[in-house]
């Protein structure tokens, strides 16, 4: 299913003043640890899937890379990613990640944050973006860790008094459809398992190089309350890949 809660105006309103829409790459809680698993970004090609504001474009070609394409389903994004780029060479193209379809080697790298668990199936993704990828291409992806998207709420379990319990979780083996609230629309994400994501990888053509189940950046635990809540449980899963 491709969705786009991005263009409806109340919520991209409301997406539009989280702490990484506002300060960029520095209000990722992840970011301190995703950056240390990219690659050399040095005259290569690079592909975002899932761009958003654009951030990851920039970054690349600030550090030297020839060129970067990023994708979002949403106009919306892709207008503030268009105000905020001062490249030239960086290129966004509205559409599903579902739909791409490049050339062979048509990139060096391929990063994609936190959009893969939106989409259905991880293997005809990984599939297109081995054939677009060059010969020892790197594949970089953040997605919602699989014991954050197992139950499918994303909700904890609290007290009577509103306390946070405990992370449920639950059917994790069952893969599929999951229904969460995130800034106050139902939004449709798609479970997998780890080993789903790791085996996929393997059987598309990909060797693993790094896998981190990241915590918050200590500063961002003293300036973002709720960020404490992320060392109960993992959020985030971070892959590094490289086409084999």
């Amino acid at each position: 299913m491709k969705q786009n809660k991005y263009d409806n105006d109340e919520f991209f309103d409301k997406y539009s003043k989280m702490e990484r829409s506002i300060n960029g790459l520095a209000g990722a809680g992840e970011w301190h640890v995703l950056k240390k698993m990219l690659p050399e970004f040095k005259g290569k090609r690079v592909l975002d899937l899932g761009c958003g504001f654009g951030w990851h474009c920039q970054y690349a070609v600030e550090n030297g890379a020839d060129s970067a394409v990023g994708i979002d389903i949403s106009e919306k994004m892709l207008k503030e990613a268009r105000n905020k780029t001062k490249f030239d060479n960086i290129k966004y193209i509205c559409m599903p990640i579902e739909d791409i379809n490049f050339p062979k080697d048509s990139f060096d790298i391929v990063i994609s944050s936190l959009a893969l668990h939106y989409i259905q199936s991880f293997e005809d993704i990984c599939n297109k973006i081995s054939d677009c990828l060059s010969s020892g291409g790197e594949f970089v992806f953040s997605v919602e860790h699989p014991i954050f998207t197992a139950y499918g709420t994303q909700e904890w379990y609290c007290d009577k008094d509103g306390n946070h319990l405990h992370w449920p979780v639950d059917r994790y083996f069952t893969e599929g459809v999951r229904k969460s609230n995130f800034l106050g629309e139902e939004v449709i994400k798609y479970h997998k398992t780890l080993t789903t994501y790791l085996n996929t990888l393997n059987k598309t053509g990909f060797e693993i190089l790094e896998i981190i189940e990241p915590q918050p950046e200590e500063k961002l635990l003293d300036t973002i309350p709720e960020m404490k809540d992320e060392l109960r449980r993992p959020m985030m899963l971070l892959v590094a890949a490289r086409k084999r």
